[in-house]
């Protein structure tokens, strides 16, 4: 069981998977880029439309298992729910999948978990798993140390 989870993007897919995690007891820390939502959620409010997310985000808040932040703390879990968008000729751009990785990187421990939760192309996994191994050579990752590794990285499809 994980005691701190981090919700790396607080937008349609993010928030609602912070505040389900919150309501379920479980200390959650959303992390965004945009200030307003920050600010808005720690209100207990939401800054997106989406039927009675606001009553949960509402009680997560009030009752201390949620809050947001712009830069990311240690968690045990990481869950990278951040826009996938296309470029030019239907390509993928992994712009703010690889940000997400860079500004987590730093706070990541032996034993924690990321997972990414972002619609994105065949490879994307081992991409995140690659850019956090380029930024944390003192931990392990899964391509080169299978199971045994410091760092796990995940996909939920």
């Amino acid at each position: 069981m994980f005691k701190t989870i981090s919700v790396i993007g607080l937008g349609y897919i993010g928030l609602p998977t912070a505040a389900v995690f919150a309501s379920r007891k479980i200390k959650v820390v959303g992390v965004d880029v945009n200030k307003l939502a920050v600010d808005t959620i720690n209100k207990g409010m939401i800054h997106i439309v989406e039927p009675d997310l606001d009553i949960v985000v509402h009680a997560a808040v009030t009752e201390g298992y949620l809050r947001a932040t712009q830069t990311p703390e240690p968690a045990d879990a990481f869950l990278i729910a951040v826009p996938t968008p296309f470029k030019g000729d239907h390509e993928p751009d992994l712009s703010y999948i690889e940000s997400a990785c860079r500004a987590i990187a730093p706070v990541l421990k032996s034993g924690d978990l990321v997972i990414l939760e972002s619609t994105s192309p065949v490879g994307a996994t081992e991409q995140v798993a690659q850019w956090l191994a380029e930024m944390r050579t003192d931990l392990t990752f899964p391509q080169t140390h299978g199971e045994s590794s410091d760092i796990r990285v995940a996909r939920l499809p």
